[in-house]
């Protein structure tokens, strides 16, 4: 396992950070226990999480994992996810921000979080509130970078301008959606994390499942989450995105290489990418996803691959100034 700076921080984390959404969920407490020790055995020491994953379970199976080697983690949770049926119980305002914070930090049993995400923007709630709620975490010592998650480019260049205006705790990561179906991210964020020297580290470059070769044009399981979860059948709904999982996996089988393994692979050869997010059920997963870090991805055959997948417009949509 390589270490990589996150971000401007000085920090070091895995070259793989290990989402826990499947704690509680898919992946029951021993098996969730025997991901853990193996991804430890594989030298990731960076670990994500959120408050809404289970409603908390996530949190509290993770801070049991934790308790002999807190210290040599580097841990990730969130904030925004309704965490009952209270109005108040979600969202970014001051008050559900400490309120969340304390509860994280009791189920993930530590005295700090090392860093802290907004898991989605919130439009009800002043910018400035959000920001300063996160700098008053960090000189308490109970946060100790911010970052945020599935917020669009122009909202985090906003609040890097607040945050330096009021020189307050600035965003040091951000956690958007990327893999070979999903590019977007590829048309303003990563570049803004490139400029700001920001740690980026994506989720889902699995997309979800579809591009491990158990999906395509025609073909699905009888079980996963692309059909069992409404959301992500819904983020996944276009036919083009079927289209490049085939062109993907049959791309994957000539070079004889697991699908699941070429996806991560690629989603870490991006040069504004710190660590994707990898997850599992079970450990024939999570081996999937591990073995990426002994592909050497070359810039010849990511771009191969690449070019598998439709490119998203630029940002001005001037397409004709991409062409050769």
């Amino acid at each position: 396992m390589n270490y990589v700076n996150l971000g401007k921080t000085g920090v070091k984390v895995s070259q793989l950070c290990f989402g826990t959404m499947s704690f509680g969920a898919e992946a029951d407490e021993e098996m969730s226990g025997r991901m853990f020790q193996r991804c430890r055995e594989a030298g990731i020491n960076f670990f994500d999480c959120a408050d809404a994953y289970g409603k908390g379970t996530a949190e509290t199976i993770l801070g049991r994992l934790l308790d002999d080697c807190r210290d040599e983690i580097v841990l990730t949770t969130k904030v925004h996810g309704p965490m009952s049926k209270d109005v108040n119980a979600g969202g970014l305002s001051r008050r559900h921000i400490v309120s969340a914070v304390e509860a994280s930090l009791k189920r993930l049993k530590t005295d700090r979080i090392d860093i802290y995400f907004a898991h989605k923007f919130d439009a009800h709630t002043d910018m400035e509130q959000i920001l300063y709620a996160f700098e008053d975490l960090v000189r308490a010592g109970k946060v100790i970078y911010t970052a945020v998650s599935n917020w669009a480019a122009y909202q985090i260049a906003t609040a890097l301008g607040i945050s330096r205006k009021e020189r307050i705790a600035e965003f040091q990561c951000i956690q958007p959606m990327y893999n070979l179906a999903k590019r977007q991210a590829e048309v303003e964020l990563l570049p803004l994390a490139q400029a700001e020297n920001m740690a980026v580290t994506p989720y889902s470059p699995l997309g979800g499942g579809l591009l491990t070769g158990k999906y395509g044009v025609g073909q699905k399981p009888d079980q996963g989450r692309l059909v069992d979860v409404g959301f992500y059948s819904k983020r996944y709904s276009l036919e083009q995105y079927y289209q490049t999982a085939d062109r993907f996996v049959a791309h994957a089988r000539e070079r004889g290489v697991s699908p699941a393994t070429l996806s991560v692979a690629w989603v870490m050869s991006h040069p504004a990418i710190t660590a994707p997010i990898i997850g599992a059920r079970n450990l024939d997963q999570l081996e999937a996803s591990l073995a990426a870090t002994g592909l050497d991805m070359t810039p010849e055959w990511r771009k191969e691959i690449t070019d598998l997948s439709p490119a998203p417009p630029p940002a001005t949509d001037r397409l004709e100034e991409t062409l050769d």
